[in-house]
């Protein structure tokens, strides 16, 4: 992890600032910019760890990053990906000061690292920012809800297909797609061991549904691939 200091690119020229902070004036846009901090993850590193203090608003600003609990024995569940430009802000922000989940760079990728005082002081004070905010925090709760649906009422063939129709749609948006995600993250992703989502996308690429060699995916039949995780 390294670190660079704020004043280097100006956040009103910024090319890959978040939607939200088009919402901010000329004073609002400069108060973040001389106090926010912009750090360096190499893939792999740790971002923050669940259960430590959430001091930061953070905005991924280049490569990828993996959102997820940890659970007992180990067994961790990825509740998101988040990529370029999008921000992360937990609940804990507004209940206990905490992190409740853990983030992790799966690329190399930069951040940049905001105050969560001054995050609390716009929503206070620009009702444009709070609804945005109010916005992206209610789509991330209905992807939530899927992704229970899904964990709780689908058989394993379901999941896995509901994860391979995440990433084609919501992450890539190509077909073909190379990922830097593990087959052991798209277990967690789904729910289930290594082994299972091992077996189940060997299953798919047998019956013509999908293509796979190491990290690059192909869906070839996506009416298939959707019927599936229609029907569980």
């Amino acid at each position: 992890m390294s670190y660079k200091s704020g004043v280097q690119t100006g956040c009103h020229y910024c090319g890959t600032r978040a939607d939200i902070f088009d919402c901010l004036c000329e004073a609002e846009m400069e108060s973040i910019d001389t106090q926010r901090i912009e750090v360096h993850f190499k893939a792999g590193e740790l971002i923050f760890k669940q259960g430590t203090p959430h001091l930061h608003f953070l905005c991924l600003t280049s490569g990828m990053v993996k959102l997820y609990i940890e659970g007992f024995d180990d067994k961790n569940l990825i509740i998101g990906i988040v990529k370029p430009v999008e921000y992360i802000l937990g609940p804990g922000i507004y209940v206990d000061n905490k992190h409740h989940y853990s983030a992790m760079a799966i690329e190399d990728s930069t951040a940049c690292l905001i105050e969560a005082g001054i995050f609390k002081s716009l929503i206070r004070t620009n009702p444009d920012f709070a609804e945005a905010f109010i916005k992206k925090v209610s789509m991330l709760s209905i992807l939530n809800f899927e992704q229970v649906i899904s964990l709780t009422q689908k058989q394993m063939p379901g999941r896995i297909a509901d994860v391979l129709i995440y990433l084609r749609q919501k992450i890539y948006s190509i077909n073909p797609f190379q990922t830097t995600l593990s087959r052991q993250d798209l277990a967690d992703m789904s729910g289930m061991s290594k082994e299972s989502a091992i077996r189940i996308l060997k299953d798919f690429k047998d019956e013509g549904i999908i293509k796979v060699e190491g990290n690059h995916f192909e869906i070839l039949n996506e009416e298939q691939l959707q019927n599936i995780s229609q029907t569980g």
